[in-house]
């Protein structure tokens, strides 16, 4: 049981690298990194008390997309190399 779900699952994830998807996921993610990084620097310099509210939500977003962006660079780094 357990070597069909990896099987299949390999099987998936090879076929949704091949298609595009990943591309489009890792603009996708470049963008709204983008716009959040953008977004806070806006709010942080304005210094109202809501800009201040607007930057501290977009904080708690730009950490995983970060994190993301550091996933899209290793497998391209990978990617090159091999």
């Amino acid at each position: 049981m357990i070597t069909t779900i990896t099987t299949t699952t390999i099987t998936t994830i090879t076929s949704i690298a091949g298609g595009g998807i990943t591309a489009a996921l890792g603009i996708a993610v470049v963008v709204m990194l983008i716009f959040l990084l953008t977004t806070k620097e806006v709010a942080v310099y304005s210094g109202s008390g809501s800009s201040l509210r607007v930057a501290k939500f977009c904080s708690v977003g730009i950490i995983p997309m970060l994190l993301a962006f550091a996933v899209i660079v290793a497998a391209q780094i990978l990617q090159l190399l091999s």
